[in-house]
């Protein structure tokens, strides 16, 4: 949906580009692709976090299954690590070799 309005209102720019402003056409063909650009690197930058999130949840998910994930060179499991929800951070529990050791679940594999 979100898409959907973008594209309205980047239509009606082009509209107000054509017929109030008072640039030659090659003027209009920059301003076009400056605008086309922006567009599209919004687009791109919006399904990169899309799947960088998709794939921490993925992490979190297996955590909470009581699968072992692997996070920068370090095994994780419900044993040694517990989830900070708010902060998506797995911390050592006490008494184990970890204690203490935070480890965000975005650098999980």
């Amino acid at each position: 949906m979100a898409y959907i309005a973008g594209l309205v209102v980047v239509g009606l720019f082009f509209l107000a580009l054509h017929y109030f402003t008072e640039l030659t056409r090659s003027q209009k063909a920059i301003v076009t692709g400056v605008v086309l650009s922006i567009v599209l690197f919004a687009i791109a930058f919006n399904k990169y976090n899309d799947e960088k999130t998709q794939a921490m949840l993925g992490a979190v998910l297996k955590f909470n299954q009581n699968s072992t994930i692997i996070c920068e060179g370090v095994e994780v499991n419900k044993e040694n690590f517990t989830l900070s929800i708010g902060t998506y951070t797995f911390i050592g529990k006490e008494n184990t070799p970890y204690h203490g050791q935070m480890i965000s679940a975005s650098k999980c594999e």
